[in-house]
Formats: C-alpha cells, sequence, structure tokens
C-alpha cells in the first residue's frame, strides 16, 4: 500500500513540472455556463525577453450545444495599450461524429486548450482578456475559460 501511495506521488509530482509554462489560469463559471456579459481577464508578468506562445483554455461538458466556440482575445501592455486583438476558434467536438474533442479528465468534462498565437514579448505586466462571441448569450456546458502562456524555446 506504501509503495503505491509513493508511486502515485512521484507520478503526480513529476506531471505537475512544466518548464515553459510562464503564466495558466481560469476562471470557473459557477452557473456553469458563459454569459456574453463574462469577460475573463487576467494579468500575468513576463520576466526575460523572448519569443512566447498564447493559448486559450476552454473546460467544457457533453450540455455544450454546438462542435464549435468562437472567443474574442485582447493582449495589453501595462498600459493597456492593444497590443493584439483577434476572433479565434476552435472545435470542441467532431463535427462529423459528435465525438468531444480535447482531453476527459473526469466524466463527461473535456479540457481544451488552442493556439491564439506566437508572439515576441518584453519584460512587464500585460494582460489577456477572453470574451465569448457566439450567437447566443448564455452558452451552457462552459465551465471555465483560461489562457496559459508559455515560453518559446529558441533554436
Amino acid at each position: 500500500m506504501r509503495s503505491v501511495l509513493l508511486f502515485l506521488l512521484v507520478v503526480i509530482l513529476l506531471s505537475a513540472c512544466d518548464d515553459g509554462r510562464v503564466f495558466e489560469d481560469y476562471k470557473d463559471f459557477e452557473s456553469k455556463a458563459w454569459n456574453v456579459k463574462d469577460t475573463v481577464s487576467f494579468a500575468f508578468q513576463i520576466e526575460a525577453d523572448g519569443g512566447y506562445a498564447v493559448n486559450c483554455n476552454i473546460r467544457n461538458t457533453l450540455d455544450y450545444p454546438y462542435s464549435r466556440i468562437f472567443v474574442n482575445y485582447t493582449l495589453e501592455d501595462s498600459t493597456h495599450h492593444r497590443i493584439a486583438s483577434k476572433l479565434v476558434s476552435n472545435y470542441l467536438f467532431d463535427v462529423k461524429t459528435g465525438e468531444p474533442n480535447g482531453d476527459s479528465g473526469l466524466g463527461d468534462i473535456y479540457d481544451h486548450s488552442f493556439a491564439i498565437e506566437n508572439r515576441e514579448l518584453r519584460r512587464g505586466k500585460y494582460f489577456i482578456k477572453l470574451e465569448q462571441f457566439m450567437r447566443t448569450d448564455t452558452l451552457q456546458g462552459i465551465l471555465a475559460a483560461g489562457a496559459r502562456v508559455e515560453k518559446i524555446e529558441s533554436k
């Protein structure tokens, strides 16, 4: 029993190591729905100049009624000057089969991470805003939305 617990602890610790991650956070939606008025905002710090990948993270259930999601993304610097802004989309479910895409961690909950952009950033504070941009005001089945920033290793 003790060796099983030790093995699980080692696996958890090793999987938690993520050298490339600079920032990652989620905003949970208590109502299990993303309302059009709910802008998801994050602040993060860049410690070294270089290339960074920005990803959008979505956590959904099988209750999500569409195959695809559209998200407006905005990146601002420390003075809230807009650096980038664009509409991005990703398929949460396969169009033909209806099977969920993404990683399933628990029952009918799926995590998706899709690239928004790769960009050169300088040291400093930045802000990311995510807004759902669908035809309905409330997206049922969306549990959380988040952002992830990773350092791109130069070769």
